[in-house]
Parts: structure tokens; sequence; C-alpha cells
């Protein structure tokens, strides 16, 4: 079953979770490129993911066409559980060894502009307001202020691919962004028929179809995602003279060459 919407707004929900996904996935085959992993190891990390990835795609894009998200008169409601599924993917593969290897072989203005994905996210989710498919406290007109996030991800992104950053910019930033994405899908989530806090006119009910599910289930997943990697990257050891040791690729994967630094003072 499909909700009703424009072609621009149904299109974009499709379209830019598959790119986020394919970004995902080109990142780890890079990261282990950096890190000098050979090529028959990166193949078949690949395949591994892309496999997980069209996994999750399916489930949770199956989930939703059948009607089964919207059983919220269920206990536990099947959104509740998709919802802790994305806090727990969210949280445990960027800690992982999969984690590992992004932040260690990615530099830190990747790890940082990959959140800009947010800003096309928030003007797609105005989009869907305008037309009545997403209640207005989830749009930047309501209560969401994630575009912000977005936005600073590019500029921050290129001030550290092109000049020296302090550290605690860096740290502030992605903290900022944190607190923002806990603000919205808060929101989201009081926002159900299971909560009806901001009343019966402004359910959120549009993230139990497809391809909106995929917003949950691939995006916000990504964006908590990113956060903890920065963070795992501005917690690695500092240099003997105080400052991050960000040029030196860490020596856990067996290899200790130097990567292509980053800027951060």
């Amino acid at each position: 079953m499909l909700l009703k919407a424009s072609v621009v707004v149904t299109g974009g929900f499709l379209i830019l979770p598959f790119l986020v996904a394919a970004g995902f996935i080109l990142a780890c085959a890079w990261a282990g490129t950096r890190l000098g992993d050979g090529a028959r190891v990166r193949r078949r990390r690949a395949v591994r993911l892309g496999a997980a990835v069209l996994a999750w795609f399916l489930v949770t894009g199956l989930t939703a066409a059948t009607g089964v998200l919207r059983r919220f008169d269920a206990t536990p409601p099947p959104f509740a559980v998709l919802a802790l599924a994305v806090g727990v993917i969210g949280i445990a593969v960027p800690c992982s060894s999969l984690g590992t290897l992004l932040a260690r072989g990615l530099p830190l203005w990747f790890l940082v502009g990959f959140q800009v994905f947010r800003l096309p996210l928030e003007l797609l989710m105005h989009r869907a307001y305008v037309e009545g498919v997403m209640p207005v406290q989830m749009s930047y007109s309501g209560l969401n202020y994630d575009i912000v996030s977005g936005i600073t991800a590019g500029a921050l992104g290129l001030w550290l691919g092109r000049r020296g950053v302090p550290r605690w910019v860096v740290a502030s930033w992605n903290m900022l962004g944190f607190v923002l994405l806990v603000n919205i899908v808060s929101i989201a989530i009081v926002s159900t028929p299971a909560f009806r806090w901001f009343g019966n006119e402004r359910l959120n009910t549009f993230v139990t179809y497809p391809p909106f599910v995929w917003l949950p289930a691939i995006l916000v997943t990504a964006a908590l995602m990113g956060h903890i990697l920065v963070w795992r990257r501005l917690s690695e050891t500092p240099a003997a003279d105080g400052s991050p040791n960000f040029g030196m690729r860490p020596t856990a994967f067996g290899r200790g060459t130097r990567a292509r630094p980053d800027r951060v003072a």
C-alpha cells in the first residue's frame, strides 16, 4: 500500500536512502583502500555489506507495505520495534570493527561532510508537509531544525578539507547535530498514534508507508552512525605535541603508513 504524494516527494524518499546506503558501502571500500586492505578483502566486505543493506531495505519496506507498522494498537507496537532496531543498529555498527575501519580509514572532512544529506532530506520533508503527507511539527516550519545540521556539515567539511579547524569546533558541531537529531526523532515518536502529543490532526503515520519508512530505517540510522563515528575519530590518542594524531593511519590493522592528514588544530 502506498501513500498519495507527488512524484518529487515519493521519488526523493526513494532515491535519497539508496544514495546514502550506496555511499556507506563505497565509504567502507575507500576506508579499506586507505588502510591497505587487498582487493579481495574489499570485494568480500562489499558483498556482505551490500547483502545486509539490501535485506534491511526489503524487510522494512515489506513490513511497511503490508501494513504491519500501522498496528499501533498492538503490544508492543511494531513501529516501536522498528525504532528500537534503528537505535541498536545506529549504535552497534559504528562501535563495531566496521566502525573502527570507517573511523580510522576515512578522513575527518568526509565523516563530517557525509551528513550533508540532511539538507536535501529536510527540503523533502518540508515538501511532504506542504502536500499534507507529513505533520507540520516534523518540518522546519514547525519544530524540526535539523536542516542546520545539513548546511553546517557541508560548510565544516569544506573547511576541514582546506585548512586547520580547532578540535572544539568539530566536537561542538557534532554535539549540535546529535541534539538536533534527537530532537526530531523525539518529535516523530510522540507524534505517532501511540502518543498523539500534537493532536489527532497532526499524527505521524507517513513513515509507516513505503518508501517513507526508509526515513527512520536508513536515513536516521545513517545520521546516528555518522555522529558516533566522528566522536570515535575525535577520541583517537593525541600526538606527543598534544595535537590530534589524525595524520597517521592506525596500527590496529597491522599497518602504520601515513594517510592524507586531517586539518584539525
